[in-house]
């Protein structure tokens, strides 16, 4: 064990010693193994940056709930759009027809969106506001964070109440530094009462519903100013959600069930409508995730390529120059292992070295988009962790020829060099 300690220690000082005595030499040699490192952890940081902000976005669409839509998520719709554009839009009736038939559902609501609306409060006012309606429900299935007030009542809905809730930036044009909550803003011709205010989200190309720039009014409400008839040309969405453990694969099979019966549709008629849920979402940003991991390895590969040949010429001249020395070593009892494993021990070394120093490039690059952006990028500890894993590896490959010819060299013929 001791001996072994020495040998580690012996195998770091000679890597060190010949870092600075060949200073360019090693620099340029080293070159590809950081070049290598900075194009795989920059690129697996930055999809693992962008997986984390899509998780997030689907955390907002909400969990354990499936959609009911007229055109699926996962096909484009540039290329679909004459598929599917007779197919009916979700209504209330397929609302009613589910709350009353379905077993398996816990919550369901449904939802409406329109724009080019004008909101004001006295000289202040937001011009082409996105306008939302939704029922009481849906607050216990999608995730809302407000920052001051409340959502609706199950009392304001049923009444249609002139109440809105506004998102952060709508909030801000209108009161600035005032106090929202209790004011009254203009909207349809008509003072609605401020009862809420959501957080701000910012800016995030996966925030799949703006909040930041919602007015969000009750749907009894919004019927009441908003054409929501099958032929209105308005968004709208059937969200419902599973029961406890109840798996959505089978409350997809009741509601296509449900909803196949409701709209009168023969046995040998295809579906006229979607069910949508995250997984259809998660198999596309996977595909795609992957391809960019694939294209960071494959860069990043051919760097390390270069830098594993540089750093075993590095170590073949690191043979060359310390043959008489590794003579003398042979001939007063040191074993071949030990001659090998301190020269595998120096590569291994030059080759973290280089790691680290693109480990350190790929922080200041992440750190650099972290600040000239909204996007949060981050170095992990595990990313890091797997930028030493792969510099030892190349370490390990790149200077075990030349360790196994120096430890099997006869110590007479090199002691004579």
């Amino acid at each position: 064990m001791i001996t072994l300690a020495k040998v580690i220690i012996e195998g770091i000082r000679q890597a060190l010693q010949s870092l600075w005595a060949n200073k360019l030499r090693t620099f340029l040699s080293l070159l590809g193994i950081t070049i290598g490192i900075f194009c795989i952890i920059s690129v697996k940081s930055a999809v693992d940056s962008l997986q984390t902000n899509v998780m997030e976005g689907f955390a907002e669409i909400g969990s354990n709930v499936i959609y009911v839509e007229k055109y699926p998520w996962n096909e484009d719709w540039s290329t679909s759009y004459w598929k599917y554009m007779k197919r009916p839009e979700p209504s209330l009736a397929d609302l009613d027809v589910l709350m009353d038939k379905s077993k398996l559902t816990s919550k369901a609501s449904y939802n409406v969106f329109t724009g080019g609306k004008t909101v004001s409060y006295k000289s202040s006012s937001v011009t082409g506001a996105f306008i939302m309606g939704s029922l009481y429900e849906f607050q216990d299935i999608q995730k809302l964070d407000f920052e001051k007030g409340r959502f609706f009542t199950r009392s304001e809905m049923n009444s249609g109440g002139n109440k809105v809730i506004l998102g952060h930036t709508v909030a801000t044009q209108l009161f600035q530094n005032l106090e929202p909550i209790g004011k009254q803003v203009k909207l349809f011709g008509q003072k609605f009462t401020v009862i809420g205010v959501l957080k701000e989200e910012g800016d995030s190309m996966f925030n799949f519903i703006n909040f930041d720039e919602v007015v969000w009014i009750p749907l009894t409400t919004a019927r009441r100013f908003i054409n929501v008839g099958p032929k209105s040309r308005i968004g709208r969405s059937l969200v419902i959600k599973a029961k406890d453990d109840v798996p959505l694969e089978e409350l997809k099979s009741e509601v296509t069930g449900i909803l196949r019966s409701h709209r009168r549709l023969r046995p040998k008629e295809k579906d006229n409508f979607s069910l949508m849920e995250m997984t259809a979402l998660n198999d596309v940003v996977e595909g795609f995730f992957s391809v960019l991991n694939l294209a960071g390895i494959v860069i990043g590969g051919f760097a390390l390529l270069v830098g594993m040949f540089s750093v075993a010429n590095i170590m073949f001249v690191s043979v060359k120059e310390r043959t008489n020395i590794i003579g003398i070593k042979k001939a007063i009892g040191a074993k071949n292992y030990i001659v090998m494993l301190e020269f595998l021990i120096e590569a291994i070394v030059l080759c973290i070295l280089g790691g680290l120093v693109g480990l350190m490039m790929t922080y200041g690059i992440l750190q650099l988009i972290a600040a000239l952006s909204d996007f949060d990028m981050t170095l992990t500890a595990s990313n890091a962790t797997v930028g030493i894993g792969v510099s030892v590896v190349v370490g390990i490959i790149s200077g075990i020829v030349p360790a196994y010819l120096a430890s099997r060299l006869n110590p007479v013929e090199a002691i004579r060099q």
